[in-house]
């Protein structure tokens, strides 16, 4: 199959389909400048069916919510924004992600814009090739197991601020610089605390623990991003006969257990070898985390009829 290249894509703003050089926005736009924008992330599959779109009702709800949440009144609703999706992965073939975003783009001063309208930009692309200021050379490989740190002071935002519900873009800024430091001292990823030092969830991942007696465990979702993939894992682990709660996770638990995996669109299930420097259990990935990264991997390709329900088949939507 052909595969576009950056200049080759089209990116769907507002209903229209334009080149990607040309899908800017003004510096001083709102969403730029006060971080306003919501966005979601979604990934891309091929199939026997051709490409499918992972739990894309359940994406485009939660940025519908994110919107909600943030006071950005979107014009378009949960059917409309999926066939503008559906749309814009037909004219992208390859595209292996999908990240629809809303926004502000006008030119604005004050804290509140001036101008309500918000602008739907829809992007279908890959993001290990068609990121055009990557260093020249191989995409780098997906790590299939992290160094992770336990990031104590930089506590997880507070939902009387901004909604850790909401996947916008300022939520992102503390979480960013935390990670920086992280990295350089030689892990891979962080993980932030709550404002009672529990356990939350990665800048863009949940977290799960497996206990001593074979059991999974995650946070409660009340103070952290309703990830879609943490969902589908639930989900798949009950399906599996893994016992598997929400529960407050505490640093010291987490450092006693015998399996780590983070999740997310593009972490997918990723172990963690160590915390802190500490190794993590007797191997790495554990069994749960390989039962788990097998089952929604035949998911995501389409070969789960029990669950083929998650995947939007764009060939076989009606035209847009």
């Amino acid at each position: 199959m052909h595969q576009n290249s950056p200049v080759e894509r089209l990116i769907w703003i507002d209903g229209v389909l334009s080149p990607w050089q040309q899908a800017t926005v003004h510096v001083l736009s709102h969403s730029l400048q006060r971080g306003s924008l919501v966005f979601d992330y979604m990934s891309v599959r091929e199939t026997p069916r051709g490409p499918g779109v992972f739990r894309m009702d359940l994406h485009v709800a939660r940025m519908l919510r994110s919107c909600e949440l943030m006071g950005l009144p979107i014009g378009l609703g949960q059917e409309e924004i999926g066939r503008a999706i559906v749309e814009t992965v037909r004219a992208n073939p390859g595209a292996t992600a999908v990240k629809a975003s809303a926004y502000f783009a006008s030119v604005e001063v004050d804290v509140v814009p001036m101008n309500p309208r918000v602008t739907v930009a829809i992007a279908a692309y890959d993001p290990q090739r068609d990121i055009i200021d990557r260093l020249p050379g191989e995409p780098p490989e997906l790590k299939r197991s992290i160094r992770l740190w336990l990031e104590k002071k930089a506590h997880q935002r507070r939902d009387d601020i901004v909604s850790p519900q909401a996947k916008v873009s300022a939520n992102y800024a503390s979480s960013m610089t935390a990670k920086a430091l992280a990295q350089q001292q030689g892990f891979d990823e962080i993980l932030l605390v709550d404002e009672d030092d529990h356990v939350a969830e990665g800048p863009t991942t949940n977290v799960f623990m497996v206990d001593a007696r074979g059991g999974l465990i995650t946070p409660p979702e009340t103070n952290v991003l309703r990830g879609v993939t943490r969902q589908s894992i639930i989900e798949l682990a009950k399906a599996d006969g893994i016992d598997v709660r929400e529960d407050v996770v505490t640093p010291d638990q987490l450092f006693e257990a015998s399996e780590i995996f983070l999740t997310g669109t593009t972490a997918g299930v990723l172990p963690v070898e160590s915390l802190d420097g500490q190794a993590v259990g007797e191997i790495c990935p554990g069994p749960v985390a390989k039962t788990l990264y097998k089952h929604i991997r035949r998911v995501e390709s389409g070969e789960e009829p029990a669950f083929e329900h998650w995947l939007t088949y764009v060939n076989e939507q009606s035209e847009v």
